[in-house]
């Protein structure tokens, strides 16, 4: 049986996994095994700077942070050596990283993830890492929305010249 401080310590790593999942925006499970140093520390610097967080842990204390949260069926998938990547912020970034990841190393792969409470599927994550950026969305959003007014624009521009161009005649 247990000690009474490793169980704590235990209690205290699915309190804090628990809350991390409840309140991220997407989480991508992947199987962690046959990764090389140099390709671990790749990942994980690319992970930082789009502010995901990424750990291998326990799938037993995985598993208990999953059914506190009410993603029960990513249990399942905890199976061989699993890590998890969190992002608070961009539900795409995390899957867009793993998956271009997963294209590079043969035994790296995506098993499950969730996004806004609904857990996915391994081709659900995958269609989520095809989702363009939120900048890129809001770039071509931005963009229909001034296509119009730069028409309208030319067309005003056009006018002015053509009227421009028959005033100097008549003097």
């Amino acid at each position: 049986m247990p000690s009474q401080k490793i169980l704590a310590a235990k209690q205290e790593a699915v309190a804090t996994l628990a809350a991390k999942m409840r309140t991220a925006s997407a989480g991508v499970l992947v199987k962690y095994e046959g990764i090389t140093v140099e390709d671990d520390t790749k990942l994980r610097a690319a992970l930082r700077a789009a502010g995901v967080e990424y750990a291998v842990l326990k799938n037993s204390i995985t598993g208990r942070a999953c059914d506190e949260v009410g993603f029960g069926a990513l249990k399942e998938h905890l199976v061989g050596m699993t890590a998890l990547a969190v992002s608070q912020d961009d539900p795409v970034a995390a899957a867009k990283i793993m998956k271009e990841y997963a294209e590079k190393v043969e035994t790296f792969e995506i098993k499950a993830g969730f996004v806004e409470g609904e857990v996915l599927d391994q081709n659900g994550v995958m269609a989520l890492a095809d989702i363009p950026s939120r900048e890129t969305l809001i770039a071509k959003m931005l963009g229909s929305m001034m296509a119009p007014l730069y028409s309208f624009a030319r067309v005003l521009q056009a006018k002015i010249d053509k009227d421009g161009e028959a005033a100097p005649a008549e003097a």
